[in-house]
């Protein structure tokens, strides 16, 4: 790498200003390496066995889909090889679906009398994997064929990046701000906020710096703690899965999630740092929801869950704080954690999740056993969000 030329800024302004826009250019030179000459994000194309699972299916069944013309051919086909792209995917859904004797078996998308549902991932502890969690989340969700919302709430915009969309160049920086703020002239409906990833089935209300804008907004006073709940409520219609990334504090974005969110999870690596945190947190949030019902407006969630992150089976003195978490709050911790892993690390370096990524990229056993962890994690809360419709768990 060639070495830049010194920084002979003068001023602490004049120093900020030159160091930002060179963290900004390196940046936006890794993720023109990372994503496409257009600075695009495109996802990887699926083999048929991973393409058939997705689809909840059989390589058989999706073969003959093929040769009896249920379904075209995919674009990348090489002799009997046949790879799928994302885009094919979720247009096979739809086909799939009205051929189905049971109408949402290609497509979960909720139906009449099953709510929205809203999850926040939210904990003021820095280091609680609380993005990229959401993030793989949203990921799966939508490959599973669900419509599926991410919010980023956090001015940091990390989950935003993440979906491949960088604010302050795109789409007229419109970003959840403008949904949030009251300010006439940059007040904007939540449908022209939200826009396409380059992911089929997702899209996204990005975040961006200006966000903390609505933080002294808020001060003078309003019901800012709905704005979001009212935001969600214009297209409703249009999603069955909401997820919510919040800031790592209990501020007003945090809480106009809570009060937009129908059910919460609370991602905690497992050290006494962050129980202590987490503990520090929920009791603000407690004084919170306590004077919400005091003013009459109670908030309700279906779930509360805490969803243990940075997990090391082998590492001893943490166990021990997963034993005890368990013991301490049963039901409320999800069944399954996230694994503390350099591929999920070394993926989010270049704003990817492991869903992007090819096995090849990666030793094999290692791609599966994390590829694995994320989907049954992703399972787990497909599961909650289905028992809360009233269906059976899939």
């Amino acid at each position: 790498m060639e070495m830049p030329p010194p920084i002979e800024a003068s001023t602490p302004e004049d120093l900020t200003r030159e160091i930002s826009d060179r963290l900004r250019s390196a940046i936006d030179g890794l993720m023109l390496q990372s994503f496409a000459p257009d600075m695009s994000k495109v996802m990887r194309d699926f083999p048929a066995a991973e393409a058939a699972s997705l689809l909840r299916a059989s390589q058989p069944f999706l073969r003959k889909c093929h040769q009896n013309g249920t379904l075209p051919e995919p674009q990348n086909t090489t002799g009997t090889r046949r790879s799928y792209s994302a885009k094919e995917l979720w247009e096979f859904r739809q086909i799939l679906d009205k051929q189905a004797r049971t109408s949402g078996s290609y497509l979960p998308w909720r139906q009449d009398g099953e709510p929205l549902q809203v999850w926040q991932f939210m904990n003021f502890k820095g280091g609680s994997a609380k993005t990229t969690t959401t993030v793989h989340m949203s990921h799966f969700l939508a490959l599973q064929g669900f419509r599926v919302l991410l919010i980023d709430l956090d001015p940091q915009h990390s989950a935003t990046g993440m979906c491949g969309i960088i604010p302050e160049h795109e789409y007229g920086d419109l970003t959840i701000y403008n949904a949030l703020t009251n300010l006439p002239d940059l007040h904007e409906p939540m449908e022209k906020v939200i826009q396409p990833t380059f992911l089929p089935g997702l899209s996204i209300a990005p975040a961006g710096v200006r966000l903390g804008n609505f933080q002294l907004e808020s001060r003078g006073g309003g019901e800012f703690a709905t704005r979001l709940q009212q935001a969600i409520g214009r297209v409703a219609d249009q999603f069955d899965i909401v997820l919510i990334d919040s800031p790592p504090q209990l501020d007003i974005l945090t809480i106009t999630g809570m009060v937009a969110a129908t059910s919460v999870i609370v991602p905690l690596a497992p050290s006494m740092l962050d129980l202590d945190s987490t503990a520090e947190f929920l009791d603000l949030a407690s004084e919170f929801l306590a004077t919400m019902a005091q003013h009459n407006q109670p908030i309700f969630f279906d779930k509360l869950k805490f969803l243990i992150t940075r997990d090391e089976p082998k590492d001893g003195p943490s166990q021990k704080l997963v034993v005890f978490l368990r013991t301490l709050l049963a039901d409320h911790v999800m069944a399954n954690t996230c694994l503390k892993s350099t591929a999920i690390q070394d993926a989010t370096f270049t704003k990817q999740s492991i869903y992007e990524l090819n096995k090849r990229e990666l030793n094999r056993d290692t791609y599966d056993r994390v590829r694995s962890n994320m989907d049954d994690v992703g399972q787990e809360l497909r599961n909650m969000i289905e028992v809360a419709w009233g269906r059976e768990a899939g």
